[in-house]
């Protein structure tokens, strides 16, 4: 099972002139990709129970992460890369640092997977959801849980904090877009619109506007700021500002680059003629 890497070519613009690598090394499949901030380096986290750390100057292997006893399902990295995090199908998630193969804290808790994890802005807190169905907050060094989010009807699957850290957004099977406040605890939009699962979530540098990324062959964007009279036409939340399709059967991920651009994967459309 391998790990791709695609780097561009510093001449060309053109994705087609890029170099790929091939990362070799875990025996299940890989899961889920984080770069350190500087770019020196990768994390990958699989089904072999494993989290490994690849230098991207040598393209090796050089860190083996050993701590949970089922597969890995999510990996994040904090803001200033001094530690990561990991959530597993063993119902925890591990804070570790890169300098020991061993976890420093455990987050226990969930009653089911732990799905997918991520690190607030200022790195002292983390956010995790889960099958059971909730959403948590944690103090990163403490360990314990100082909030509880329930709400959801089904697996929470994809989270993402507001770069002004006043908001965690989560959603999944549901099909539901829900944003916490995190001073009050409070639910504080609860966005409707997707048909299928949404897959992934991510803010505007500007924390004005989330979009999401479903199953159901969307790229859905929200203004959180205002209730607009307008209300779609489909039934969706007024707070819609964008829906986005295109040549895929499911988009796995969206994320807000520079200048409000998005970048969106996603898997073909079998058997299409283009």
């Amino acid at each position: 099972y391998d790990v791709t890497v695609s780097l561009p070519q510093a001449d060309d613009e053109d994705s087609a002139g890029s170099e790929m690598k091939i990362l070799r090394g875990h025996c299940g499949p890989v899961y889920r990709t984080a770069f350190l901030t500087d770019g020196s380096g990768l994390l990958s986290c699989s089904e072999d129970t494993t989290i490994r750390y690849w230098n991207l100057s040598s393209f090796t292997n050089t860190a083996l992460y050993q701590g949970h006893a089922y597969p890995v399902w999510d990996v994040d990295i904090s803001p200033c890369s001094l530690y990561f995090a990991s959530s597993s199908h063993d119902r925890t998630a591990r804070l570790w640092t890169f300098s020991r193969t061993f976890p420093l804290r455990f987050y226990a808790g969930h009653l089911a997977d732990v799905d997918c994890i991520k690190f607030h802005p200022n790195s002292n807190y983390l956010a995790t959801g889960s099958t059971d169905k909730t959403v948590r907050l944690w103090s990163t060094q403490q360990g314990s849980s100082v909030r509880l989010f329930t709400g959801h009807r089904g697996p929470v699957l994809a989270l993402a904090f507001s770069p002004n850290g006043k908001y965690l957004a989560s959603a999944g099977e549901d099909q539901r877009l829900k944003l916490w406040d995190l001073a009050s605890g409070n639910l504080f939009k609860d966005l409707r619109g997707h048909t299928d699962t949404i897959t992934s979530l991510s803010f505007s540098p500007d924390s004005s506007l989330v979009a999401s990324s479903s199953m159901d062959n969307s790229v859905r964007v929200w203004d959180i700021r205002n209730t607009y009279c307008n209300v779609p036409v489909d039934g969706s939340s007024s707070e819609l500002v964008g829906l986005y399709t295109g040549n895929t059967s499911n988009v796995l991920s969206v994320q807000f680059m520079a200048c409000n651009l998005l970048l969106v994967t996603g898997t073909a459309q079998e058997n299409q003629e283009h």
